[in-house]
């Protein structure tokens, strides 16, 4: 659905994209991270045919975005940071004005409007202009717009910015019920989007990509795959601290003490299950845990460990 071989964008002497090559299938949605200035938006824009790439060529449903940029663009439904739209406009006009760009006349543009406010759940303030609603509001404006003419595939910049819970939630099933017929491709910040609704994750760094994978093989990535943490007594921690670093499958331990109670966290050796033999050496030694749990992993700590920091960038971009 979307191909994009060795996609590089220059700003002057600034090199955002750098060489990217990356397969979208229909069924995916694809989690697309990476620090602030790591080239995610530039890339969305360029997918979009919003902007031009220096080099390499991408292909939206066997269309070039460059040679054939009005049916790659028809293909394509976009959401842009931000959300912009005419603020004087009602959410019902602008929804109208975008049926009529797409071609959709009269009964058929009035069919696909109030489908895309069914899903985005924008009836409430339909007729409010849109510079006076609340950035939650503005930004399911932006969902609807986008899924208005059912593309096959699905451009998005942050699409839960500024939810609150029960909207990232709507929002997030309105994806997952559109997944398995489209391509999909989510910028976010948020890693807990990626958890819960993207069956794939990319990671970019300077433009480049850095970890390519499904949330699970990201996951195990992290140090904290298959690590078991549980609290107990203070007085006990010493020796169960001991005891859990003496297992052979042990890399490590970790304590910390919180609300009278000690935590202590093991560290597997190349991501061994740890769990029951944990529990065993705890029901062995009588120890009186309150609580015991698996970590899958933690996917902030595999994104910290593969991309740069803000100063290492800047260091870079100085040199």
């Amino acid at each position: 659905m979307i191909e994009i071989d060795g996609l590089t964008r220059h700003f002057g002497s600034v090199t955002a994209v750098a060489g990217l090559s990356l397969k979208v299938a229909r069924g995916e949605v694809l989690g697309f991270l990476g620090p602030n200035g790591a080239g995610k938006s530039t890339t969305m824009k360029m997918i979009t045919g919003y902007l031009a790439p220096s080099a390499g060529r991408i292909t939206v449903c066997g269309h070039d975005i460059e040679t054939d940029t009005l049916a790659a663009q028809a293909a394509v439904g976009y959401l842009p940071e931000g959300a912009p739209a005419y603020g004087d406009m009602t959410a019902r006009q602008f929804l109208a004005f975008i049926a009529e760009v797409r071609g959709f006349k009269s009964a058929e543009a009035k069919t696909r409007v109030a489908a895309s406010v069914e899903k985005t759940e924008l009836a409430p303030v339909l007729d409010q202009p849109i510079e006076t609603l609340s950035k939650g509001f503005k930004r399911r404006v932006g969902v609807a717009q986008a899924i208005l003419h059912d593309p096959p595939v699905l451009i998005m910049d942050e699409p839960t910015d500024g939810l609150d819970p029960n909207q990232k939630h709507s929002v997030r099933s309105l994806i997952r019920a559109m997944a398995p017929e489209k391509a999909i491709i989510i910028s976010t910040h948020l890693l807990e989007e990626v958890d819960a609704i993207c069956t794939r994750a990319v990671i970019i760094d300077r433009g480049t990509i850095v970890a390519d994978g499904t949330p699970g093989e990201l996951l195990a990535r992290s140090r904290y795959h298959n690590a078991v943490t549980l609290t107990l007594p203070p007085a006990q921690a010493d020796a169960a601290v001991a005891k859990l670093k003496a297992l052979p499958a042990v890399a490590g331990v970790e304590r910390s003490g919180r609300n009278g109670v000690a935590s202590l966290t093991a560290f597997p050796k190349s991501g061994a299950l740890l769990i029951e033999t944990v529990s065993a050496l705890a029901l062995r030694e009588s120890w009186a845990v309150q609580e015991m749990y698996a970590e899958p992993g933690r996917l902030d700590e595999v994104f910290r460990a593969i991309t740069t920091s803000d100063a290492a960038r800047a260091k870079a971009a100085r040199t």
